[in-house]
């Protein structure tokens, strides 16, 4: 096909748009995470957020899925934040846990949720849920939340089981002792020295999430550009393949969790398909894989990929249908 031909021009006119719009949408939380890890750093005392958590590491991992209530932060400024809180101490298992319930059970996205389906089209789109005697809008936010919390509830309770070195890239624990503390003798500063330290760590953060960050924005960009929806919506034959389908539009497309509730609404698609998107699209997305890399092992990344797109998705059928 010829390159200049109208329609191509068009294609690539729009993958421009969209690699810039999501690059300068995502960089200010990045931005924000890489700066708030930097502080971490520098100022937070080693060890001092799991001494705030409970004893019982079962039920640290409880705490810690809902602690993005206390400190809401978007899948965008997640990853760096908790790179820096591993090595503060935090629990490997406590800190995956909040890095994926972070960005979906905070009340910003509960009120962004109740929003999008309290509209006129979101309402038409829910008549199953009416019929079935629940409140749309607040039955979907309720399930969004219930639904993450046992996923990452799990997720950690599993992170339990491994061992530090089968999750985490090995510059991710140096210098930490074998529970995962600090060692003795961590280099600590004072004075001016901490806010300088505090600046260089966020620089060095910013620019290895943002080169993950770009790559996978660059993905999403493609195909949001090239790939038409009557080309998605020939894989959407029942409510199986569509809570598939919404899975796969979920990691490709790379929404931010406070907005996308309002794309799930107006999708034609069972609400067990909707459901799928909310909750799989903040934990696991293009440009999300790209920056977990930066902190996590290759194979344990892929593993949590499949493993939370097989559960989020039987999880969310059977929780429509039992409801």
């Amino acid at each position: 096909m010829d390159p200049s031909a109208p329609g191509e021009l068009n294609a690539f006119t729009d993958f421009c748009y969209l690699f810039l719009s999501i690059v300068l949408e995502g960089a200010p939380f990045i931005f924000f995470g890489t700066l708030v890890s930097g502080f971490i750093d520098a100022y937070l005392p080693p060890g001092l957020i799991d001494r705030w958590l409970p004893k019982k590491k079962p039920l640290a991992v409880l705490v810690s899925a809902l602690l993005g209530a206390v400190f809401p932060v978007c899948e965008c400024a997640i990853v760096p934040v908790i790179r820096r809180l591993i090595r503060k101490g935090l629990p490997v298992s406590c800190a995956i846990t909040y890095m994926l319930s972070a960005p979906i059970i905070n009340p910003i996205v509960v009120l962004s949720t109740l929003n999008a389906f309290s509209t006129e089209k979101g309402k038409f789109l829910l008549r199953e849920v009416e019929r079935a005697g629940n409140e749309g809008p607040v039955f979907v936010t309720a399930s969004r939340l219930a639904i993450a919390f046992i996923i990452t509830v799990g997720m950690g309770w599993l992170v339990l089981k491994m061992r530090r070195e089968s999750v985490l890239r090995p510059e991710i624990y140096a210098g930490m002792d074998e529970d995962g503390a600090p060692a003795a003798g961590a280099h600590s500063h004072a004075g001016n020295d901490k806010l300088v330290h505090a600046m260089r760590t966020a620089f060095r953060d910013f620019i290895d999430t943002a080169m993950y960050f770009t790559i996978g924005v660059a993905i999403t960009a493609v195909f949001k550009a090239y790939v038409t929806e009557q080309l998605v919506v020939i894989f959407n034959q029942s409510e199986l393949s569509g809570v598939g389908l919404m899975m796969g539009l979920a990691f490709v497309l790379s929404l931010c969790s406070t907005s996308d509730a309002f794309i799930a609404a107006n999708f034609p698609v069972q609400l067990s398909a909707k459901l799928a998107f909310l909750v799989f699209g903040p934990m696991m997305d293009v440009k999300l894989v790209f920056m977990y890399l930066a902190v996590f092992r290759r194979k344990f990344v892929a593993g949590m990929a499949v493993g939370l797109f097989v559960v989020i998705g039987l999880l969310c059928y059977a929780w429509v249908h039992v409801s």
